[in-house]
C-alpha cells in the first residue's frame, strides 16, 4: 500500500500511547502505516479479539480471519519510523 502524501512519522512509543487508554485515539500498525482504527466498533476501549491498539499488527495478521484489505477502511494518519 503506497501512503498518502505528507504523512507525519510516528515513533513506536508513539503509536504505543494511541491504545484507546493513554488518549482518545485509537491506532494500529501494519505494513510501516499507522491507521486510525477508532471508527469501528470492533476496536471499542483499544482491543479487539486477542489484539491491542497501539501496536505494529504486521506478524500477526497471518492468524487473523480476514486479510490486508480490512485496512482499506481506515485512514492512514502516520507512518511508523523505523
Amino acid at each position: 500500500m503506497t501512503p498518502p502524501p505528507n504523512l507525519p512519522t510516528y515513533s513506536r512509543a508513539q503509536l504505543a500511547l494511541r491504545n484507546g487508554n493513554d488518549r482518545d485515539e485509537i491506532w494500529c500498525a501494519y505494513q510501516g502505516l499507522i491507521y486510525d482504527v477508532g471508527t469501528s466498533r470492533l476496536w471499542r476501549n483499544g482491543t479487539h479479539y486477542e489484539h491491542w491498539a497501539g501496536q505494529d499488527l504486521t506478524d500477526e495478521l497471518a492468524d487473523a480471519p480476514h486479510t490486508e484489505l480490512v485496512f482499506q477502511r481506515f485512514i492512514a494518519v502516520g507512518i511508523l519510523a523505523q
